[in-house]
């Protein structure tokens, strides 16, 4: 039993091994410089920063581009189950697993309708008036530390 994890333990030590050596290679080939003050900007390819790199970006792009990859990785994990799903047929066992391919499926769809109500994936959101005066409402003021 133990050697058939052999092969995995010897992958595993080689990699951090190999990891380690290149590391130290590196560290050791590399050349010596001294601290150049632009190293440390924004951009290091010797182009001026303009403004700060610090800007505020919308969070409607995170949600649509996680569901893009819960739905991407759920089309990863049912095509695999639809092109065997003939032996599963002839095997008996066809009817169980169209039930739990469409319960998985369904489960995201309910999700994807939430979202969809919610108005997450809208890309232009209405801003209520009276944030548009700039006026914070009370449960949407940022905790302080």
């Amino acid at each position: 039993m133990f050697f058939d994890f052999a092969n995995v333990f010897i992958f595993i030590i080689l990699g951090l091994l190999m990891t380690f050596v290149i590391i130290t290679v590196s560290r050791l080939l590399a050349p010596r410089v001294a601290d150049v003050p632009d190293k440390f900007t924004t951009y290091e390819c010797g182009e001026r920063p303009v403004g700060s790199a610090w800007i505020l970006f919308n969070f409607r792009f995170y949600a649509v581009a996680l569901a893009f990859l819960i739905f991407d990785i759920e089309l990863a994990l049912v095509f695999p189950c639809i092109s065997v799903y003939n032996k599963w047929l002839k095997a008996g066992s066809g009817l169980f697993a169209l039930i739990e391919i469409t319960v998985f499926v369904g489960i995201l769809f309910l999700g994807l309708i939430y979202m969809w109500n919610r108005g997450d994936l809208k890309w232009t959101k209405e801003v209520p008036e009276e944030l548009e005066e700039g006026v914070v409402l009370e449960e949407e003021k940022p905790i302080m530390f």
